[in-house]
Parts: structure tokens; sequence; C-alpha cells
């Protein structure tokens, strides 16, 4: 007969926080795509307005969308999502600075600050990820 051994308390500690990561991938994914996004592409009237205020054109509003889109995807696919996650901190830094500068509203730039803290923290915990596809894709 052999002997059944409970988890150590680490290992349970390291899957119940990757359980929780995988929930705020899930919600924020969800998040851009529907909240996001796809307000973007149909025109929807904030979204236009916003992007008008920032000046750089339609065009701008629908490249946000895409990488919102895309990224959003990709976070709940689990070979894409660190590095998912590391571009969308980029897309945090600009949606700070659109919002401190363009739309002078900085009070809403919590948000974006909090996600761009969470996209981090997936980032680093999805980092063996990453370097397997950097590795893929550079055939290393």
């Amino acid at each position: 007969m052999a002997a059944t051994l409970a988890p150590t308390a680490p290992a349970t500690d390291r899957r119940t926080a990757r359980r929780v990561l995988w929930g705020l991938q899930i919600v924020i994914g969800l998040f851009l795509v529907i909240v996001s996004a796809l307000p973007k592409f149909a025109g929807q009237k904030d979204a236009v307005e916003t992007f008008v205020k920032i000046g750089w054109g339609e065009w701008f509003r629908y490249f946000t969308g895409a990488v919102e889109l895309a990224g959003g995807i990709a976070l709940l696919i689990p070979r894409l999502a660190g590095a998912a996650a590391t571009g969308l901190i980029g897309v945090m830094i600009g949606a700070i600075i659109a919002q401190c500068t363009a739309l002078d509203a900085p009070e809403l730039s919590f948000l974006p600050a909090v996600f761009g803290v969470i996209f981090a923290v997936i980032a680093w915990n999805r980092r063996a990820e990453t370097r397997a596809l950097i590795r893929t894709v550079t055939r290393r």
C-alpha cells in the first residue's frame, strides 16, 4: 500500500495563486474585449468623443481597439498570456498619459494604472511561457 501525501503548503499556495491569476486574466480579458474594444469599433459616442479629444484621428481609435481586442483574447490563451500582458502594460501607460494630458482627467488614470500593475504581475508569473514563445518564434 502506498501512502498518499498531502500537498505541501507552498505548492497549494502556488496553485491557488495561479487560479486567482487566471481568474483575473479572464475578467480583464473579457473587459478589454467587451467593454473597451467593441465600443471603439462600434463608434460608441463616448469612444468617438474621447479620441476626438486626443486628436490623432479615427485610425487611432480603431488601432487602440484592435490592440485591446488582440490583447484581451491573448490573455485567455496560456501560451500568449505573458506576452499579451507585457504589451498591454504599454497600452496602459499610453492610457495614463492620455488621461493626464489630452483628456485633462488625471483622476481617471487610476483604472489603467491598476490594470498596468496587474499586467505586470501576469507578465512576471507567465515569464516562462513567454520565454518559450520567444524561443519558438526565433527557433532557438
